[in-house]
Order: C-alpha cells, then structure tokens, then sequence
C-alpha cells in the first residue's frame, strides 16, 4: 500500500506539461477543480474526463502510474459512495430497496456515482501538479503568486517554501517507513493479525523511529540551509526566471475553452 502512494513525486520530463509555467499550471489546477463541482452531468464530465486523458498523454506519466496512485484512497472513496447512497433522499418518495433508516433512491446512485467519479478527478488532477513540477518550481511559482500578500507582512516565501519541502520529504518518509517495516518484520513482528487494537499497538515500533527518523532529517536540512546561508527571502537570487512564454498562452487558451464548455454544459445539467 505504500509503494502506492505517488503524491508528492516529480516525474522529470520534456513534455508541454512539464515546460508550463508553475505559476499556470497551478492557477489552472485550481480552476480545474471549481469547474470539476460545476459539472452537473454525464456529457460535461466525460468532456473532463477526455480533456485530462489528454493532458495525461501529453505529459507522458504513465496511465497505470495515475491510476495506482488512488489506491491509498479507495477507502475514503468507498465511504464517500456509501454514505451517499444510503442517505440521499428520493425526489418523488420512491426508493429502490429500504430497511429502517436505511435506503436506496435513483437520486442516491446517480449522486453516489458522480460524487466518486469527481473525487477520483480531483484527486488525478492534483496529482498530476506535483507529477510534473518539480519543488523548486512549485516554491518559485507559489511565492509569485502569493507575493501581493507581501504587502500585508505575510510570510510568503517561508509558507512556500515550508510547503514544497514537506511535497518533497512525502516520498522520503514512505521509503523510511518501509525500510522499518521489512526490519521489524525481520525480527518476528506481526502487523496482519488480532483486532483493531492489537494492530494499532503493532504500530508502535513503527511509529517511534519513523518520528526519531523525520526530526533528524529536519534537523540535518537546517543545519544545511544554515551552512549556505539561507536567510530567506532577503536578498535570495534565482538561477531561472519564470516568464510566460507562447506554449502558456496557448494552454491558457485551450483550458479557457474547455473549462467553459463544460460549465455551460453543467448549467443545462448536461
């Protein structure tokens, strides 16, 4: 289940994905996102989903690699499903199968339905952020950003850069945490059977070198921004600029339609 979680790796590449602006990518994600709740039915999420089976081939990530990474979620995921098809109410008081307090509408499938399908999209879309920017850019680009909050005396370039570097120590601490797996379990340890409780207690030995571990990178990782003089964003250089070049522009445009697309067609309840 570990090996399944990707959130938080770059995949370096020379794709149009991954030659896009930060700064765009992230502003566009975001924008992806409010439309994705706009959709409103089966002809403007299937425009979703086509267009970001696009940005997926462009970018070159494996298809298999996105898919795997919704594993580590399929439990939320289920849980989502289930509450909203046991919970919603019916529209004309006909239900399809009830017991109790319990009950299956029309209305229950179709929103449970469209409630998984836009998590897993939501969660793909996100995904591919991080699959194709590197830390560097997304600090650089979120700083960019946030950098009108400036004027407010926000700490912009340390929110930045204390969110990057937690994207990038995700795939770290899983690969801590496996290595202390396979040890205890080198040493007799048994983290598959007995209840809920016993295994919760079997996680102990996991737990407390896996925290012993993350403070002593963390403080590794200030005692090397010390010996480099970091001193945040004062006076800090780039050795690349961010610039909006045409392959922007034209990504831009291309979302700008298809994100108005499908809103226009979730009006309609298309």
């Amino acid at each position: 289940m570990l090996k399944d979680i990707t959130i938080g790796q770059f995949f370096p590449g020379d794709s149009a994905v991954h030659r896009l602006d930060p700064r765009v990518k992230i502003v566009l994600t975001i924008v992806f996102i409010i439309a994705l709740f706009l959709a409103g039915g089966p002809v403007s999420y299937a425009a979703v989903i086509a267009f970001l089976a696009v940005v997926i081939g462009i970018s070159g990530i494996s298809p298999r690699l996105v898919v795997r990474g919704l594993r580590p979620v399929l439990f939320i995921i289920a849980f989502t499903a289930v509450l909203n098809l046991f919970y919603t109410p019916s529209a004309t008081g006909e239900y399809l199968w009830q017991w109790g307090f319990l009950h299956i509408s029309w209305e229950g499938v179709k929103v449970a339905f469209f409630m998984v399908l836009r998590l897993m999209l939501l969660i793909i879309a996100t995904s591919m952020l991080t699959y194709t920017t590197s830390p560097i850019q997304l600090t650089d680009g979120l700083e960019r950003l946030l950098s009108p909050l400036k004027k407010l005396h926000a700490p912009v370039h340390e929110l930045s850069m204390m969110m990057s570097i937690a994207l990038r120590f995700i795939p770290t601490l899983i690969e801590e945490t496996e290595k202390i797996i396979s040890a205890q379990k080198a040493r007799g340890a048994d983290f598959d059977s007995g209840n809920l409780i016993q295994r919760a207690k079997a996680m102990i030995p996991i737990l407390v070198p896996l925290f012993i571990s993350a403070f002593r990178r963390a403080d590794e990782l200030a005692t090397a921004m010390e010996c480099r003089l970091y001193r945040g964003d004062v006076g800090r250089t780039r050795m690349k600029q961010l610039h909006i070049e045409r392959v922007d522009i034209c990504a831009c445009v291309i979302f700008a339609v298809v994100i108005g697309a499908v809103i226009a067609l979730g009006r309609y309840g298309l």
